[in-house]
């Protein structure tokens, strides 16, 4: 069972956390090219990023973890003693 939520866990966050990870890296990448160290520089981008994926990808995180909730609640009976 502690597997299953672990493995929920990283299929729901991936999307976001891989694109703030590429979005950081791009941002990285330009800050080094121009070699320009401002902080929101790094942290806006990011920001837009991860809202763009909660507002895409959101509807498809949201059905997958009430599926998976729904299917704990109604397994607890099966880990009665």
């Amino acid at each position: 069972m502690g597997q299953n939520a672990l493995f929920m866990l990283l299929m729901v966050a991936a999307p976001v956390l891989a694109t703030v990870l590429g979005v950081g890296l791009l941002v990285s990448l330009f800050q080094a090219i121009t070699q320009i160290n401002e902080a929101t520089l790094a942290f806006v981008p990011k920001l837009i990023a991860a809202i763009a994926v909660f507002a895409i990808a959101g509807p498809w995180m949201m059905t997958t973890m009430v599926e998976f909730i729904r299917s704990t609640i109604l397994s607890i009976p099966n880990y009665a003693l």
